[in-house]
């Protein structure tokens, strides 16, 4: 259903005529994308020298590309970024996302709940055994530099998923009517080998095939991949070419235009394509990295500057007379130079005086590395390491500072819950139960939409105003009821403790459902009347013999005379 067909096809007309629009439809994503182009490279040239793919030729380059950098500040602050939101937003050590339903009755159904939290364990296990994490990583990095990113996800036999991710340069994209991301293209290089591999030899061009029967495997050759909306299908039909997303490789040279690699399809966009920050209707996004761009390029400029300084002063332009001229090693620490001091001009000496100030130029650094820093939220996740070593704060404190800096990445991190987490866990929830690996769903379910819930350290500081107001309801009504115990009946004690684990993300197997803690009440209320029952035995017993002893004549007789109509009797005189 899913996979990339290695037949070629003959549809809407012929491949060839297709195969020519597609190409017209790349002309156009790379004039659409060329404005970008530079902005992206100097990017890399200054902030991120590995990154970015702008020539198919670029692929498996070795050759030295940090030649711009003379301070690394923006390389860690990267880093830094990277190594922040793979831990605060999708830490493999920790969960960060939770299924749910729209209807929360239903969600505090015990089978339901257990099903739920079942299955998004099944999925982090996928995550984990898949190069999911090493890929989000990737992201990070290029969404904090470049504010785009791509990555293709598709089956895999062994570990349900696999991600294909991409660096800046090397794809296309465009977006639908409602901003979405729904078409990728690509350049790319494939050598001989892996292209017989994956399409197969007879769906090669002519010149493929002749490189592989000359064993030239390791030949690269040209390919271009193109996922778009597919805008003619039979909706009788649910092959691999009929599918509403279309996916098409095919070479671009003149006699590989009559056919293609592969034209498969799929049910869904299989490409996961953020921005970190989109302005108006743009199709790519706004980074740290270019806000930063202008202090980086500041920061290698003054470093330049204050090299020179120290050179000057280090070693400073000599005057020296004629006669040295052949000196030169003399000059050298240890040399040895003889001197006509008599002479007006003898002697060595700096062509001019070097004592320059240095600690404005260092005071400058130090201000153009913080701004670099606080461009890519390095200040925010490494906030306790930047605390005075004699600094003291409360715990109450670290945590309100934490909260505030975190906040500043709430639009950031919704943008990237809808634009990579949401379509990965999607991909990944239809995949697994394409492999029949996620346990039967509970019948009340059925039909019923999940929702996804994220739960991460980030994802929890964006909540944890609510939290911290549960909090301190329950604390105030606690001290309130040392003056008014009934004050507690006002707090709903079961809810805060749903509530509180929902925000938590807790396992819902720790939390006794309603009915359970009810049957357990119940209980607990009859073992305690059974034990005041049997305490109060031995009292009724005593009272009873007590009854059986007293005598009636005398007891008739007291109540007659309280009643006024009889006086005593002999036996009670006696």
């Amino acid at each position: 259903m899913y996979s990339l067909g290695p037949e070629a096809s003959e549809s809407y007309g012929g491949a060839g005529s297709d195969i020519n629009r597609k190409l017209a439809r790349l002309a156009a994503l790379k004039a659409e994308r060329s404005s970008w182009d530079n902005h992206w490279l100097q990017i890399a040239q200054y902030q991120f020298p590995r990154a970015g793919r702008f020539l198919t030729s670029d692929t498996n380059e070795g050759k030295k590309k940090n030649q711009h950098v003379y301070d690394n500040t923006a390389i860690f602050a990267v880093r830094t970024l990277a190594a922040g939101m793979m831990s605060g937003v999708t830490s493999p050590a920790r969960p960060w996302f939770r299924l749910g339903l729209a209807d929360r009755d239903l969600m505090e159904f015990a089978p339901v709940k257990q099903w739920l939290h079942d299955t998004g364990e099944i999925m982090r296990q996928v995550f984990a055994a898949s190069n999911t994490y090493n890929t989000l990583h990737s992201c990070y990095e290029e969404l904090g530099a470049f504010g785009t990113w791509a990555d293709v996800v598709l089956p895999d036999f062994d570990n349900v998923i696999h991600h294909y991710p991409m660096t800046i340069g090397e794809y296309y994209l465009a977006h639908d009517y409602r901003g979405k991301i729904d078409t990728l293209a690509r350049e790319m290089k494939m050598t001989v080998g892996q292209m017989v591999g994956q399409f197969g030899k007879n769906n090669c061009s002519q010149a493929v095939r002749n490189l592989y029967d000359r064993g030239a495997y390791d030949v690269w050759v040209d390919v271009v991949h193109l996922i778009e909306p597919r805008r003619n299908r039979d909706l009788r039909k649910r092959d691999g070419r009929n599918m509403p997303v279309a996916s098409c490789y095919f070479e671009p040279g003149k006699e590989a235009w009559d056919k293609y690699l592969s034209e498969s399809g799929f049910q869904r966009f299989p490409v996961l394509a953020p921005r970190w920050v989109v302005t108006g209707n743009d199709v790519y996004g706004r980074s740290p990295g270019m806000e930063a761009l202008g202090d980086v390029k500041q920061l290698q400029y003054e470093q330049t500057r204050k090299a020179q300084a120290i050179e000057y002063q280090v070693n400073p332009p000599l005057q020296v007379p004629t006669a040295y001229k052949d000196a030169a090693q003399s000059r050298l620490p240890g040399g040895v130079m003889y001197v006509d001091a008599m002479s007006p001009g003898g002697g060595v000496r700096s062509a001019f005086e070097v004592n320059l100030r240095l600690d404005f130029l260092l005071e400058s650094i130090r201000d153009t590395r913080d701004r670099i820093r606080q461009a890519y939220y390095a200040d925010l996740f490494l906030m306790l390491q930047s605390q005075p070593a004699n600094g003291r704060m409360t715990a109450t404190e670290v945590a309100e500072r934490h909260e505030e800096k975190l906040l500043m990445l709430g639009p950031v991190l919704e943008r990237i819950h809808n634009e990579l987490l949401s379509p990965l866990i999607d991909i990944t929830f239809e995949r697994c139960l394409e492999a029949n690996i996620l346990p039967p769903a509970p019948p009340e379910i059925q039909g019923v939409d999940l929702d996804i819930e994220f739960i991460s350290v980030l994802a929890q500081a964006q909540r944890a105003v609510a939290v911290n107001g549960m909090e301190r309801l329950v604390g105030t009504a606690v001290s309130l009821a040392g003056v008014r115990p009934e004050i507690l009946d006002k707090v709903n004690f079961d809810q805060v403790i749903d509530d509180l684990s929902n925000a938590f993300g807790v396992n819902p197997a720790l939390i006794v459902s309603d009915e359970d803690a009810a049957k357990v009440r119940a209980a607990r209320a009859q073992a305690i009347q059974a034990q005041q029952a049997a305490a109060a035995a031995p009292t009724m017993v005593d009272t009873a013999k007590v009854a059986s002893d007293i005598n009636t004549d005398q007891l008739r007789d007291v109540m007659g005379m309280l009643q006024g109509y009889s006086s005593p009797s002999p036996a009670m005189v006696q």
